[in-house]
């Protein structure tokens, strides 16, 4: 399966467009949290399914409803 460059993000964009620094996905990785990444050749990188993914895991009805991190973190 070949995926498309425009299917695939770095942590520079991600954090850009979460509106988060690239040092929470440095820690959210090392703590196994977040979406799941590709790490290639040194490179990090998030394909676009997985974040799309990982954000319909932490949707939410009601800021009482727990959160589930075993489900949603990874």
């Amino acid at each position: 399966m070949i995926i498309n460059q425009s299917d695939i993000l770095n942590q520079a964009e991600l954090a850009e467009h979460w509106l988060i620094s690239e040092s929470t996905l440095e820690r959210w990785r090392s703590e196994g949290a977040g979406p799941v990444f590709l790490k290639l050749h040194g490179h990090v990188r998030y394909r676009l399914s997985d974040i799309v993914a990982f954000e319909d895991r932490c949707l939410r009805k009601s800021t009482s409803e727990p959160l589930n991190t075993s489900n949603n973190w990874r």
